[in-house]
């Protein structure tokens, strides 16, 4: 066996949330005066965190951090009501999940999204899900690309780092596998591209789930 436990991340690996995430954020916009952006602009605003996103979507960037609590408490109501209105997993998502789960290794997920939303995503879309942890943006926890949360996850999994592959599609994600010291995956279909990918030395880089597959049994 190539590996014995895999670590995806999940906006834009396992799920496409683009839209959702897009129409949460300008929603929150417009709640507070503020122009809107294209839908396709948030493939580079979202990925690093709730505090990030305010950051990057506010014109200015220069809100306090006050304001930023208040913004994305308003974020955090309308997401609670519209996460999964067009979120979907990406083909071919689910019978992965189920060939690796089935080949006895170990899953886990990683994301910068808030916890909470992170949970109830896992669980809404992947209702049998074989991850053994699922772990979002936590209080006290450093979010990627620092690799605190991976190497928690490893040890939680009873796993060397080296021993996991790193699933993701953004340059936060392959930071984030390689300063923990496991291999990583790059994925085509996510939100970002494969010169992203390549700068930031993802291992392999896949356009299918199928390959991941094929990488980690």
């Amino acid at each position: 066996m190539k590996c014995k436990g895999l670590i995806f991340d999940l906006d834009g690996t396992l799920l496409d949330t683009l839209e959702d995430l897009a129409i949460a954020a300008n929603a929150t916009l417009e709640y507070f005066d503020f122009p809107v952006h294209p839908v396709d602009a948030y493939r580079y605003f979202v990925g690093e965190g709730l505090k990030t996103l305010m950051q990057r979507i506010i014109p200015g960037s220069n809100a306090s951090n006050d304001q930023l609590l208040v913004y994305m408490k308003k974020f955090g109501e309308i997401y609670a009501k519209t996460w999964n209105v067009r979120s979907v997993p990406y083909k071919g998502i689910p019978e992965m999940i189920t060939s690796l789960s089935a080949a006895g290794l170990k899953l886990a997920v990683l994301s910068n999204k808030p916890h909470e939303f992170t949970t109830i995503c896992v669980e809404a879309f992947f209702p049998e899900h074989p991850f053994v942890f699922v772990f979002g943006q936590r209080e006290g926890v450093a979010k990627k690309p620092d690799p605190a949360g991976a190497i928690e996850l490893a040890e939680k999994m009873g796993l060397g780092v080296d021993d996991i592959l790193y699933v993701g599609d953004t340059a936060t994600d392959m930071q984030t596998g390689n300063s923990a010291g496991m291999r990583t995956i790059g994925v085509e279909w996510g939100f970002r591209d494969r010169v992203e990918l390549q700068k930031n030395n993802a291992w392999k880089i896949v356009s299918t789930p199928a390959e991941v597959v094929s990488y980690a049994i």
